[in-house]
């Protein structure tokens, strides 16, 4: 009788252990389309501040639910905090669009500073079952201390959700499609400001 209570219990044991398992987390990256590399040195661009609502400083994705409500995922994290990985993305996409490998990352020392800066307030970085949102605030300075700001302007751009794919994985393309979309409206801001060639 007690062997089989054992039993019992061992079993009961064996169960609830296998009921508590907790599911691995999925972690993601954003990610520049941009494969070669510039060839170039001119113009220097410094890329930050960055600065992030706080809902978004966090190592878990945040999804709109509708209204006012969030949902904090569990399972599906960024690899790197969501600024960084915004600096690191732009950097990448404006070397690229404006052909240098002269950008760098705020804060810079003044005895390098770039000849352009380009400050961004991400207001919103949004996802929900259908779409997923970028609306930033940004402008492009002289890299001098104190700059001199060229423009500023407030963006937002969207972008459709694939039903067939991970939540996480969908997310992270997306906003880094967003991403890109900014990239191409400040590196046009940026060629704007630069001086033209003297025939």
């Amino acid at each position: 009788m007690r062997s089989l209570q054992g039993l019992l219990c061992l079993a009961l044991l064996l169960s609830i252990a296998g009921c508590g398992t907790t599911p691995q987390s999925s972690y993601y990256l954003l990610s520049s389309p941009i494969s070669e590399l510039p060839s170039g040195t001119e113009p220097a661009i410094g890329i930050g501040p960055i600065a992030m609502p706080e809902y978004l400083n966090r190592n878990s994705m945040v999804f709109l639910r509708g209204g006012n409500e969030l949902e904090i995922a569990s399972f599906e994290r960024w690899a790197e905090p969501l600024g960084d990985g915004v600096q690191r993305v732009l950097a990448m996409n404006l070397a690229s669009m404006l052909d240098t490998q002269n950008v760098r990352a705020f804060p810079w020392a003044r005895s390098r500073a770039p000849e352009y800066a380009v400050r961004l307030r991400i207001a919103g970085l949004d996802a929900d079952g259908n779409r997923a949102r970028l609306v930033a605030e940004w402008a492009l300075l002289t890299g001098d201390d104190p700059g001199v700001e060229i423009t500023r302007r407030l963006s937002r751009n969207d972008t459709p959700l694939p039903a067939d794919q991970p939540r996480g994985d969908a997310v992270a393309e997306a906003y880094s499609k967003l991403l890109y979309q900014l990239s191409e409206e400040i590196a046009a801001a940026i060629r704007a400001a630069m001086p033209t060639a003297e025939g």
